[in-house]
């Protein structure tokens, strides 16, 4: 019989410490999040205090309630927390809430919101059936997802004219179109206070408009600086997508972390600390922390957590400081790297990754993941996430490979697309790439195209 004898190993581990873990967690949380957490940690770690917060507002900017002129008289058993207490008005409430809750507890969608148009028409069965399927294809902004003439191929060509016209009356106007340019003119066709200048400028000058080139279609036009102005305010007053209004996504608000302006042919970047509140550690502990031995001895439990959390403190405010200056280290290398997309914009974008990044300040790639995560950059040409600037070339190989990067060559190929004067087709567009030194095949123009959902050259044609 084999006897088994126990062993010793040993071997090496690294294992982090919890404070490291909460400095990494740092490092990745954008904006908001941080501000949370923040005061998670004032709220748990009395050492810790804010010395200035310029993200809040004073409370005497605050209107104040006038309401209590109208109050009922008061419950003396209103505040108490037995469970088994109902204020005389909890009964009524709480059934109004439960009813309140189930009527907004899903936002009612656009399929539905037209769907319901259309059962109140005086329609035939097929008149309806090319309803329903030209709402089933519509998209969250109210385009259409594929070709509707396709779809209802089995029915006659005016039938599906008619209902799609139908439709895009329907509220909200300018649904069941090819694309935003195609509602455009639908909701000013069907608006009798439409000017006509109006009508005339988003049928044949929409590129101009595209373009800010307001005196020259007042050029072409003829017309006089009132009427110019007027086509305007109406043009302004469309909704370009009117789907959007019924979308269910949550909207979610974006707050950059930094900013980067061209100002006299420098960059300067500005981190948004406004939104972070400045911390320090509480007087009272440090006064404690500086008492003598001897004092300190005579209550050792006290000593050890005053020490305890002043060392947490301390420690917090180094990681938010080291997470603050990484992210300054990361956005000079990004505007280094990316100087052609801060002067002139997406279609500069250049090939990069987090290596070259990580290699010029020094640190890992996952720190620069970490930081790029969620983190937003306020520039010239709007507000992106950081890690929209870390992109492969054309040719798959990162900053080995192409000069130019994926967006980049996106941004030029819709460049192309929008200032079009005939409508291209994919092996076009390729073709004008090469010429500007871009090789692509024809069916990654396609591809780039379609993740920039712009429609082919067939549906720009009948769009």
């Amino acid at each position: 019989m084999q006897l088994q004898k126990p062993v010793l190993i040993a071997e090496q581990r690294q294992k982090l410490s919890p404070q490291m873990i909460q400095s990494i967690r740092l490092m990745a949380l954008p904006l908001q999040e941080l501000k949370d957490q923040i005061q998670e940690e004032i709220e748990s770690n009395p050492a810790l205090e804010v010395v200035s917060d310029l993200s809040t507002l004073s409370l005497e900017t605050l209107p104040e309630s006038d309401d209590t002129s109208g109050a009922e008289a008061s419950d003396p058993f209103e505040n108490t927390s037995d469970p088994g207490y109902a204020s005389r008005s909890q009964v009524d409430d709480d059934s109004k809430r439960m009813f309140i809750e189930g009527a907004i507890a899903r936002p009612e969608t656009l399929q539905e919101h037209l769907l319901w148009q259309l059962r109140l028409q005086p329609l035939g069965n097929e008149q309806r059936v090319i309803g329903e399927t030209l709402i089933q294809n519509l998209d969250d902004d109210g385009f259409h997802k594929e070709d509707p003439f396709v779809l209802c191929a089995t029915y006659p060509r005016e039938a599906v004219e008619d209902i799609m016209t139908l439709v895009r009356g329907f509220e909200p106007v300018g649904t069941c179109t090819a694309d935003y340019r195609e509602s455009l003119f639908a909701q000013a066709s069907l608006d009798p206070a439409a000017p006509a200048s109006a009508l005339s400028i988003l049928k044949d000058h929409i590129e101009l408009l595209e373009k800010g080139k307001h005196a020259e279609i007042q050029k072409r036009l003829r017309l006089a600086d009132e009427g110019m102005r007027s086509a305007l305010a109406f043009i302004k007053g469309l909704a370009p997508f009117p789907g959007r209004a019924y979308s269910t996504e949550e909207t979610r608000y974006v707050v950059p972390d930094i900013m980067v302006k061209l100002k006299d042919g420098d960059f300067v970047i500005v981190l948004n600390d406004e939104e972070i509140p400045v911390l320090g550690i509480d007087p009272f502990f440090d006064r404690l922390a500086e008492k003598p031995n001897s004092a300190r001895a005579a209550d050792r439990a006290t000593s050890a957590y005053v020490r305890d959390n002043i060392k947490r403190a301390k420690f917090f405010i180094r990681s938010i400081h080291q997470r603050n200056q990484t992210l300054l280290k990361v956005t000079r290398a990004i505007v280094e790297y990316q100087r052609g997309f801060f002067v002139e914009g997406p279609k500069r974008l250049a090939p990069l990754t987090l290596r070259d990044v990580a290699d010029e300040i020094g640190v890992h790639e996952t720190t620069v993941s970490r930081i790029a995560n969620r983190k937003y950059l306020q520039t010239d040409w709007g507000i992106f996430e950081l890690r929209y600037f870390f992109t492969n070339s054309i040719s798959g190989a990162g900053s080995r490979g192409s000069k130019y990067s994926k967006e980049g060559v996106k941004q030029v190929i819709k460049e192309i697309i929008q200032s079009e004067d005939a409508v291209l087709s994919d092996r076009d567009i390729m073709e004008v790439l090469a010429r500007k030194g871009i090789k692509l095949a024809r069916r990654t123009v396609a591809k780039y195209r379609g993740e920039l959902d712009l429609d082919s050259s067939f549906g720009r044609k009948h769009g």
